[in-house]
């Protein structure tokens, strides 16, 4: 990406950031409206884009969970219009007084939220991605920058037209939402240009955002890979313990709150029998340490080190018995990635103990790690699930794309 390019878009982020700041609430879901009809009237074109890239990811040998990933139908674009519709119904965080008050001086202070600014939404083939950061960020009064993945080029392309289109029915810039494409290096020389965004998330695997935590000079939201576990406790219930299990890890392997490792009581390895092999018949590719193997009547891979510290992102699980909760909480401590874990017990002791102890934006109690969506929470989309520690920690929401400042109203007073 030429130095020309690069202040192309930050001129042009900076321009479509005053328009859409100083947009009202009716404006802004008014845009999101068009957006969703124009996602409905391109339907044709859009699934026809992306039969380009699923195309080309089947030739490629890419894995039947991330092909999944990519897919879209006429039910999941259906529904990518919905979450549109669903985020403009949201209450509007922008101009929301958090802070009003009087200070001694006579001046009124308010704190009051207001848009970041240019979002940077780097992701790879997710392409629901494309609509859901563009609702979100249009809602709160920002601007989109997106850099999808070359395997989702086609598919991105046309949800970009249409949302850009969306943009144009409504009266307001396109540039709202800005697509970029370009290789690895012309990424790393984007966001070592602190002036092109104002804040960048990476929505991929941990290699993104360990890329983007080393090159970027624009401040990164870690919104990254799950290496996500599931714990059977010693009181666990052995039909939510299958049920749990199952959703968790087959339901769609190929996203970041997938269960990647299970872990089980050393009391509980009579759970081992029916909860795998429920997995084997699903298909799912099953690596166990020694007493786990040693607990079923067939065969499986043994585990090896590097097992728990893989994000397999397809029909594969990681499976290990440990000696109580407290060596559960050592193994996820150790291994874990910080987006979800579950815990299936009848134990209000050990869902305690479980959740307070565990240091993950998501912890869940007799529940699948596959809720941790925004959608789900009833944000209506994400931009996706931050493991950061600082700003927002979890599914990145409307709220989540704002900041504050503070506006003072004097009378004339003046500092002594």
């Amino acid at each position: 990406m030429s130095a020309t390019t690069q202040s192309e878009i930050s001129v042009r982020g900076r321009a479509a950031a005053r328009a859409i700041r100083s947009a009202s609430t009716d404006v802004r879901d008014a845009a999101l409206a068009s957006i969703a009809a124009r996602l409905e009237a391109d339907a044709a074109a859009i699934l026809a884009a992306n039969a380009q890239d699923v195309a080309a990811a089947v030739a490629d040998g890419t894995s039947a969970a991330l092909v999944d990933r990519l897919t879209l139908n006429g039910e999941r674009l259906a529904a990518l219009s919905q979450a549109v519709r669903d985020v403009a119904a949201l209450a509007d965080p922008v101009g929301r007084v958090i802070d009003d008050r009087r200070l001694h001086n006579g001046l009124e202070l308010s704190k009051v939220r207001v848009p970041i600014g240019r979002v940077l939404v780097v992701y790879e083939a997710r392409p629901n991605v494309t609509v859901d950061v563009a609702a979100l960020c249009i809602k709160s009064g920002n601007v989109a920058l997106l850099r999808g993945s070359a395997s989702a080029k086609h598919t991105n392309a046309a949800l970009s037209a249409a949302v850009r289109g969306g943009l144009a029915d409504a009266g307001l810039p396109e540039d709202i939402v800005i697509p970029i494409e370009g290789s690895r290096d012309d990424l790393g020389e984007l966001v070592s240009d602190a002036s092109a965004a104002d804040i960048v998330v990476p929505r991929g695997g941990e290699a993104l955002k360990d890329f983007l935590l080393e090159k970027s000079r624009i401040p990164v939201l870690a919104a990254a890979g799950g290496i996500c576990h599931v714990y059977l406790d010693r009181d666990a219930n052995a039909e939510m313990a299958v049920a749990i299990t199952m959703n968790a890890k087959v339901q769609r392997p190929g996203v970041c709150n997938a269960a990647e490792t299970l872990l089980v009581h050393a009391d509980r390895t009579d759970l081992l029998q029916p909860v795998l092999g429920a997995l084997r018949e699903a298909g799912v590719e099953l690596r166990g340490d020694e007493r786990t193997r040693a607990a079923i009547d067939f065969e499986i891979n043994a585990a090896t080190e590097a097992d728990w510290d893989a994000e397999y992102l397809d029909l594969i699980l990681a499976v290990r018995v440990v000696d109580d909760l407290d060596a559960a909480l050592d193994h996820i401590d150790q291994h874990s990635t910080g987006h979800s874990e579950a815990i299936v017990t009848d134990s209000l002791e050990a869902s305690r103990v479980f959740t307070d102890s565990v240091d993950s934006a998501c912890v869940y109690v007799n529940a699948s790690t596959r809720f941790t969506d925004g959608g789900e929470y009833g944000m209506g989309a994400e931009v996706g699930n931050s493991t950061a520690r600082l700003h927002v920690r979890g599914p990145i929401g409307l709220e989540d794309l704002t900041t504050t400042k503070y506006v003072v109203i004097g009378t004339g007073q003046i500092r002594g």
